[in-house]
């Protein structure tokens, strides 16, 4: 029900119609609209997979690579929605957008929201019965043989360190810094801009936490919080940083970086997500051999 407005909107944008600009009818435009609205149908697929008995029998990548982007994307943003969708607005008003596009952005807002808040509670659901192991218990539940703890720590380290720096770096820039920005578009650091990069930095030291908690065993006795902080961490380095492609389109303002540290930001974070995802996947295969008795 979430979704389904953000479905119709996104259909109709792809097709050129209702659209506030003729910029924003461009291909680049339509293209990604019709990408999204490829998403949103997904999202209404894997709501009937969480609920229904058929969902059980998925392949395990069909439900958590989707899941994985998807509360990457949304968890993050739902915590900013409240700043940031006015903020979207206004700027949406000031550069002359018509009224009708404001009532678009509040259908859009209120499906972002529900799937933010949906998305992870049925996840959580659907794991307790498919993956118990994911989700409860404490954090050392022992070692199974021909352990891949070894490789955990190092790409552990690895991915703690980036984060830490990443996350420095977002932080910074935040926070009004600017080495590594263009002093000619200084200017486009708005509000969204601004958040972006906080919340990018707030969810990089969270994922360099998480993701050493989980590996070293220490800095938590129930397993569930770094696997959530690592979870979401991984999904939002990697998903968001697909997003910042689209500074490269006409369908938003430049961005205040220089084009290769915006590249670097992207690469880094885009490699981050991937790494601490693919860490995340050697404590589980371990995790559930030790739980299900698995030699």
């Amino acid at each position: 029900m979430a979704v389904t407005p953000y479905l119709l909107i996104k259909i109709v944008w792809a097709f050129g119609l209702f659209i506030p600009t003729e910029q924003m009818g461009g291909a680049d435009w339509r293209a990604i609209n019709a990408a999204t609205a490829f998403l949103a149908a997904v999202g209404i697929l894997l709501a009937m997979a969480f609920s229904r008995p058929w969902g059980e029998r998925l392949p395990a990548w069909l439900v958590a690579l989707p899941v994985w982007v998807g509360t990457g994307l949304l968890v993050p943003m739902l915590l900013l929605a409240p700043v940031l969708g006015p903020a979207a607005m206004s700027r949406d008003q000031e550069a002359g957008s018509p009224d009708f596009w404001i009532y678009e952005q509040i259908l859009v807002m209120i499906s972002l929201v529900g799937v933010g808040v949906g998305l992870p509670l049925a996840l959580a659901g659907y794991a307790k019965a498919r993956w118990p192991e994911a989700l409860g218990g404490p954090t050392d539940c022992g070692e199974p043989p021909g352990s891949t703890r070894p490789l955990q720590t190092i790409l552990a380290g690895l991915v703690a360190v980036g984060c830490v720096l990443l996350g420095c770096v977002k932080v910074f820039w935040a926070a009004g810094g600017t080495l590594g920005l263009d002093p000619a578009m200084l200017d486009n650091r708005d509000v969204w801009w601004r958040l972006l990069s906080l919340s990018t930095g707030v969810w990089a030291f969270a994922g360099a936490w998480g993701i050493l908690v989980l590996t070293t065993r220490r800095g938590s006795r129930r397993f569930l919080p770094p696997m959530a902080a690592a979870w979401v961490s991984s999904g939002m380095l990697f998903s968001y940083s697909i997003y910042n492609l689209l500074t490269l389109t006409d369908m938003q303002q430049p961005a205040p970086e220089y084009p290769l540290t915006g590249a670097l930001a992207r690469e880094v974070g885009a490699v981050l997500g991937v790494m601490m995802g693919m860490t995340l996947l050697l404590v589980l295969y371990d995790r559930r051999r030790v739980l299900r008795g698995d030699s």
